[in-house]
């Protein structure tokens, strides 16, 4: 028997509440077949589908958005703008999906949040017929988005890092966390593509290339379901290709842009990464709503690529049918809609899935075998996750093991509190490897890495509105800035290094002054002279720029807060300009959610570093940069433009889309996707083209050696872009198929060996379907989209091919040290 805990200590047997119980006249199940492990997860769920009521069924497939309790006391619900009063004591006796955001709804002392959790589940378990818990969800964009748990850097780091594998440790550290406290579903990695840099979002994204963010993206969800959470794959799909980069605006884009660009990376994660749950996107396509396309979540998801877990709905989105696409009359249209196109859950509380979903359901509107259908995949991921197993109990692991298992923690909540972090040692050691991986240093005329040492310049100005916040590091989803900002009198839970302290550790020997020459977006330029006047008696000037993030409107950056072009916000160009003016060397350092446009300091500073909102750790790793304690590795995962207003452009333009005379906008970036610089220099050669025939349903093969010809430690990030000269529809210049991280030392040489699959050089043809087709290609071995070392010119023969869901996606890529000296 379990037990619970009420906020006096109380213990009580399971199945009895104060408030909610199971239906008047309805016959308790607390025993049956769903509740045995050795049968499948099907067939548990089909056995509790046959014994359930229509209402219990509907019950599974809402969430209620709730917040734990700061005194070990039940959750409560959480009330937004969005949603009407939720009637928990009407709701449970039928059962409950999910809980919305338990952890990430407001400030709560982990355990004592945990114990919250514990105690509702609890409850919500005692008061249905069949015993069944709700799952738990939570944010997890940039770490587990709760009080207190490690600031990760946001994906567009992930994606700077060119280390899928790296950014699977990460995951399986936030999962882990996670799990812990009793969450079981994390919204996240996003797979969207960016396609237009003024989109506020494209902190959350994972770069501009669909292979990137596929392989970066599938890495993430092996290590969040590695900890035992599911994974949800979101927006799906073609959210981030709204028009003007606007937020939740119409987007128009081809079916050969959808299926070679932006479902790419969803495929891949889907096949290869074992992910449980997909997020359907706000946006409607060619006037079709995700959230009623059938053909996608149905058709393409399910039926070709296999996908067999939950499609949940981005939250509102199903009412959003209504009041926003206008596909839908009612509440209960929109509920029948989405149900009939393939979303299981709505989310984030219960709106359409409720009262008018059982309204559309008895005036036969709807058919119960699509509730059937929905249900079925909500109980087969609960008991996978094991909420159906007769020994479930509702204390989560760090309740066990504070209370010894049986439930008991000697008096109240207070007896848990501080006894829970979720910001290790362990934890920041790994969002500083992956915040180091991920700085890009854009430009250096040789002003970096600075002396460390007595041979530091004596003395630095720091200057800029990053300076000195703390927050700098974080993006819109990070605790304290997506909930801490409604509680101004809740400290920040983690500690935040400001840029200034960590350059003062880093450089004990210099002397730091600081200004803040002007706010992220303000207007005022009062406090430039302050600036110059410390920059002119300054040996170096570090500048610290970018971006404030936050939600609709309320930073620069982040979901609602789209720019109207890619000058950085308010007058820090400007600034930038003043203290290029002092003829001091400028070093521009970027903490922002997107890349900016940097005027003359692309050709004028001294060096240039970007870093997109990297973590709790992130402005220690960026001295560790300037330093060369650490040598930067970093990739660009989304180019940095020369103008701002040249958007939208990504470098997969086709031929029309670079720069020509017949046209006086140029698009071309200051710097491009895939570039960045380290400390040292890299010689590519020996390029041998092994197999440079094949047909095409056959392979290439070809190595090169790269050799690390300075005299530092330093990461070469070798980079495969296919290119097709001539098509039958046009095709981007060229594509990333394939890329490794080598680090070598001084004097050291990689041998680097390929397999290419034709596979790789198909697209989506004239007729819809994907093909390979004959001809001349090049592979270009590159170190940036627009900085090839080595072509390999290859040719396919034979007839074309038609391809599949089942075709080829990666090519094999190893190295080899092959000597440790000249």
């Amino acid at each position: 028997m379990t037990a619970n805990i009420d906020n006096a200590g109380v213990r009580k047997a399971a199945g009895t509440t104060d408030s909610a119980a199971p239906a008047a006249g309805a016959t308790d199940h607390r025993t049956g077949p769903w509740h045995d492990p050795a049968l499948t997860p099907g067939a548990r769920a089909d056995a509790l589908i046959d014994a359930m009521t229509l209402q219990e069924k509907i019950s599974q497939l809402v969430g209620v958005w709730v917040g734990a309790s700061d005194e070990g006391g039940e959750v409560a619900p959480f009330q937004h703008d969005m949603e009407e009063a939720v009637d928990l004591d009407g709701l449970l006796p039928h059962g409950l999906g999910q809980l919305t955001r338990p952890f990430g709804t407001a400030p709560v002392d982990p355990a004592v949040g945990a114990l919250s959790l514990s105690r509702t589940q609890e409850r919500i378990a005692g008061a249905n017929r069949f015993g069944i818990p709700a799952l738990a969800h939570e944010e997890c964009l940039a770490g587990f988005a709760t009080w207190g748990a490690t600031a990760y850097p946001v994906p567009l780091s992930w994606g700077a890092t060119f280390h899928p594998e790296l950014i699977a440790e990460m995951a399986a550290a936030i999962g882990r966390d996670m799990r812990s406290v009793g969450v079981h579903q994390g919204l996240a990695p996003v797979l969207d593509v960016v396609r237009d840099t003024r989109w506020g979002r494209v902190e959350e994204t994972i770069g501009e290339d669909p292979y990137l963010v596929g392989t970066v993206a599938t890495a993430y969800v092996r290590g969040l379901e590695s900890a035992g959470v599911v994974a949800t794959l979101k927006h799906f799909a073609g959210y981030s290709a709204s028009r003007a980069g606007r937020n939740l605006a119409p987007v128009g884009m081809g079916a050969r842009e959808r299926a070679d660009i932006i479902l790419t990376p969803f495929e891949m994660a889907v096949r290869e990464s074992g992910v449980r749950s997909v997020m359907h996107a706000y946006t409607d396509t060619d006037g079709i709503p995700s959230a009623a396309d059938g053909q996608l979540l149905t058709g393409l998801l399910r039926d070709t690529w296999g996908f067999d877990g939950t499609v949940v709905a981005d939250y509102f989105g199903i009412a959003f049918l209504k009041t926003l696409h206008g596909v839908a009359g009612t509440f209960g249209e929109a509920a029948g809609a989405a149900l009939d196109a393939g979303v299981d859950v709505e989310l984030p509380t219960v709106k359409t899935f409720g009262g008018p979903l059982a309204e559309a359901l008895a005036q036969g509107l709807v058919s119960e075998a699509l509730v059937d259908r929905a249900v079925r995949r909500v109980l087969v991921q609960k008991a996978q996750l094991g909420l159906l197993d007769a020994d479930w109990r509702p204390e989560p692991p760090v309740l066990a093991a504070a209370t010894g298992g049986n439930g008991s923690v000697g008096g109240n909540s207070q007896a848990l509190r501080g006894t829970v972090r979720l910001d290790t040692d362990e934890n920041r050691a790994l969002a500083r490897r992956v915040a180091e991986q991920a700085v890009v240093l854009l430009r250096n005329d040789g002003t970096l890495p600075l002396a460390a040492d007595a041979g530091a310049p004596a003395r630095i100005a720091l200057v800029g509105p990053n300076a000195d916040t703390p927050t700098a590091v974080l993006g819109c989803y990070a605790f304290p800035v997506h909930v801490g900002g409604r509680h101004p009198g809740t400290p920040l839970g983690i500690e935040l290094p400001t840029l200034r302290e960590a350059l003062a550790a880093e450089f004990p020997h210099s002397e730091l002054v600081t200004a803040r020459g002007a706010d992220i977006d303000g207007t005022a330029t009062d406090g430039f002279g302050e600036a110059v006047e410390l920059a002119r008696g300054a040996d170096l000037v570090i500048v610290a720029l970018g971006d404030r993030a936050g939600l609709f409107g309320r930073g620069t950056s982040g979901e609602g807060c789209d720019a109207e072009d890619l000058a950085l916000p308010g007058v820090q160009q400007q600034l930038l300009d003043a203290l290029l003016d002092t003829g001091t060397p400028v070093v521009v350092t970027l903490l922002a959610g997107r890349a900016y446009a940097l005027g003359r300091a692309v050709d004028e500073a001294a060096a240039i570093v970007q870093s997109f909102f990297p973590g709790e750790e992130g402005t220690t790793a960026i001295a560790s940069v300037l330093s060369g304690r650490t040598a930067p590795s970093g990739r660009l995962p989304v180019g940095v433009p020369r103008h701002p207003g040249s958007q939208p452009s990504t470098y997969l333009a086709a031929r029309l889309g670079h720069a020509s005379d017949v046209s006086s906008v140029d698009p071309a970036p200051a710097f491009a996707f895939g570039h960045g610089l380290t400390y040292t220099a890299f010689a590519w050669g020996d390029l041998v083209v092994e197999r440079g025939r094949a047909t095409t349903e056959g392979e290439f093969t070809f190595s090169c050696t790269v050799r690390n010809t300075g005299a530092r430690q330093g990461t070469e990030v070798v980079q495969v872009y296919l290119h097709d000269p001539v098509a039958s529809v046009v095709q981007p210049v060229q594509r990333l198929i394939g890329y490794v991280r080598i680090d070598l030392g001084p004097g050291q040489a990689a041998g680097v060996r390929a397999t290419v699959p034709a596979d790789l050089a198909s697209f989506t043809g004239r007729d819809g379907h994907r093909i390979v087709e004959p001809g001349d290609l090049e592979l270009r071995l590159s170190a940036s989209s627009d900085y090839p070392r080595l072509t390999a010119r290859v040719t396919l023969t034979g007839p074309v091919r038609t391809v599949d869901h089942t075709r080829r996606l990666h090519m094999s890529i190893t190295t080899e040290l092959l000597t440790d000296t000249p």
